[in-house]
């Protein structure tokens, strides 16, 4: 595992543990040696986590369209800013530089993005660990939705099981280095 894709908020959220979960795993990527791949933002959590890993020395690659990065949202002091044409084209360059692929707190864009990368793990397409960093309970919902998907017979146990919840940002980081890949959805 070289790269993280992070998936997050545009905004802070209504709780400054937010903003401190950001920052904490923008540093601590920095302090493992694994690179950033994220939205290209200065704004909200998704400057919280660029920001602390540029602050201790880590090395950051951001993805924005043309769109948000005309209304002066892209981060100008990243090491590498793509600028691309659609969020689609986003997700899809972020899919490619990034090795594992976490969520952190954020509203219904991180949720799509969460989506994409669950549904490519599911075809096979996508061999990396997905992990949510579960700050004061955020994701418990989405983790009980995806449980009642498996007990209303519309996703398999093993993508449940596989899909790594912690709120302590470490075991994260070392769940996903033990990954290993789930399989496609139609392999036994």
């Amino acid at each position: 595992m070289k790269s993280v894709a992070v998936y997050c908020g545009s905004a802070l959220g209504n709780h400054p543990h937010y903003a401190q979960a950001a920052a904490s795993f923008g540093a601590l990527l920095a302090q493992r040696g694994l690179r950033l791949v994220y939205g290209g933002g200065n704004i909200g959590l998704m400057g919280q986590v660029a920001d602390a890993a540029l602050a201790h020395g880590g090395q950051v690659t951001g993805v924005i369209p043309h769109q948000l990065a005309n209304l002066e949202m892209a981060h100008q002091g990243l090491q590498q800013l793509e600028t691309v044409e659609t969020m689609a084209q986003r997700k899809t360059r972020m899919e490619e530089l990034a090795d594992a692929f976490v969520a952190l707190p954020g509203g219904v864009g991180t949720l799509e993005e969460l989506a994409e990368v669950l549904t490519l793990q599911q075809l096979g397409n996508l061999q990396g660990p997905v992990a949510l960093l579960n700050v004061d309970g955020f994701w418990d919902p989405f983790v009980e939705m995806f449980a009642s998907f498996v007990q209303r017979g519309f996703m398999q146990r093993r993508y449940v099981d596989g899909l790594i919840v912690e709120s302590d940002p470490q075991r994260l980081l070392d769940r996903c280095a033990d990954f290993k890949p789930l399989g496609a959805k139609w392999e036994s």
